[in-house]
């Protein structure tokens, strides 16, 4: 914004749009992560449990953690997200900054609703190369159950020494286990993420103000928007992340492939719910985490450029 806000000197110069969304990124990443890091326990500990289940249901797999670990086992492997999420967060935001300004270089024209979206299914295949070993070391601490791991392997201390050896035993590539899957997961999930948020916000604005303008949505409108949005991200990607789940708790399996074909043996005879174990927490989690992501990136972006 160039034109100087009341009580600001004219010649302060504005902050760089990708430095800002960068900025803006991480706020809303660390926001994520303090409102949805609970849930996520609960949504990797479900997907991952053998098979015959040992918990009945979210609620069971809450009070198990509750009952065995207190309320900090909510919050196990928390250190991984917080410092990598909120990164991963900036990455994601400033990319998809990045691929909305390439698409509008060579057009006058507003962009598209479907344009915003592939913007941000760009951002989020970017996304995949950050998101694959933070969420592998929370993974892996998240499923150590009580203080034992799996049966001969000493239980990780923390998520340095998670990534420490996990380096030390398989190397870089132990640490980008399950890239492939990843990069399935998040380049539909953040299309539909960013392209619903859009969507919204300027439904939102036009119901009220009588315009499709996003940039003039409040608070509210974003928090619902961005609710929405972390929904709908979740609906195109959950099958692709119980995959990814089964794949970086360890290394029972070979490969995504390999446990894709393990979870169809077992969704044999109709129980094509494994598909979708823990999506409850998650849709729980989603709203709330995503309404504080777009809210905390909105009013962090509108801050820098008063």
């Amino acid at each position: 914004m160039e034109t100087a806000a009341a009580g600001v000197a004219p010649n302060k110069k504005a902050v760089p749009k990708a430095a800002s969304e960068f900025v803006a990124g991480t706020m809303g990443g660390w926001a994520q992560v303090f409102v949805g890091h609970p849930f996520d326990t609960i949504k990797v500990r479900m997907q991952t449990q053998p098979s015959p289940p040992v918990y009945s249901g979210g609620m069971d797999c809450l009070r198990a953690t509750l009952k065995g670990e207190g309320p900090m086992g909510l919050y196990k492997g928390v250190t991984s997200p917080l410092a990598g999420i909120g990164f991963c967060n900036a990455v994601v935001f400033a990319a998809n900054g990045f691929f909305l300004r390439l698409l509008q270089s060579n057009s006058s024209e507003p962009l598209t609703l479907g344009q915003k979206a592939m913007a941000g299914g760009l951002a989020g295949g970017v996304m995949s190369f950050l998101n694959c070993p933070v969420e592998l070391l929370k993974v892996k601490l998240q499923t150590q159950f009580g203080s034992a791991a799996v049966a001969g392997h000493k239980p990780y201390t923390g998520v340095f020494n998670c990534g420490v050896r996990t380096f030390q035993e398989r190397g870089l590539r132990g640490l980008y286990r399950g890239l492939g899957i990843t990069i399935l997961r998040d380049i539909p999930s953040f299309w539909a993420y960013f392209g619903l948020y859009e969507g919204m916000k300027a439904g939102l604005v036009y119901r009220r103000l009588g315009k499709a303008d996003g940039s003039k949505s409040n608070g509210v409108e974003q928090f619902l928007a961005g609710g929405f949005a972390g929904i709908s991200a979740w609906l195109t990607a959950y099958p692709q992340d119980v995959v990814k789940s089964r794949v970086q708790m360890g290394y029972k399996y070979k490969s995504a492939t390999d446990a894709f074909k393990a979870l169809l043996v077992e969704a044999k005879g109709g129980n094509w719910r494994i598909f979708f174990r823990g999506f409850g927490p998650t849709i729980l989690r989603a709203f709330p985490a995503n309404a504080a992501t777009f809210v905390a990136y909105e009013w962090t972006m509108k801050a820098m450029h008063m």
